[in-house]
């Protein structure tokens, strides 16, 4: 997740060496069940790239509790797409032993 003054986004960075066009979803938790997903093609170019959701407003994002998670998969129709990376975000640390 990223932290700017305009707010809080999830970006995920990528670089696809594999020869063929991937499939990425990354979907962006927010507190009180608000959930934000976006779909990204990502072609088959190794050259970094980056896939995020839209900037949520800064009073809105003042709190804690936001998570992302990134899913890669191969590109096509059907239960013979292999997911090939699923990456979730850290979680917060809390004060305590």
């Amino acid at each position: 997740m990223v932290s700017e003054a305009a707010g809080i986004r999830a970006r995920t960075y990528y670089r696809n060496a594999t020869g063929r066009e991937l499939d990425a979803v990354l979907t962006f938790l927010a507190p009180a069940g608000r959930t934000v997903q976006v779909r990204c093609a990502i072609e088959a170019r190794d050259e970094p790239g980056t896939c995020q959701t839209p900037m949520e407003p800064p009073e809105e994002s003042a709190g804690t509790g936001f998570s992302a998670v990134a899913e890669f998969a191969g590109s096509g129709e059907g239960d013979s797409t292999p997911l090939l990376l699923r990456s979730g975000s850290n979680s917060v640390e809390t004060e305590g032993s």
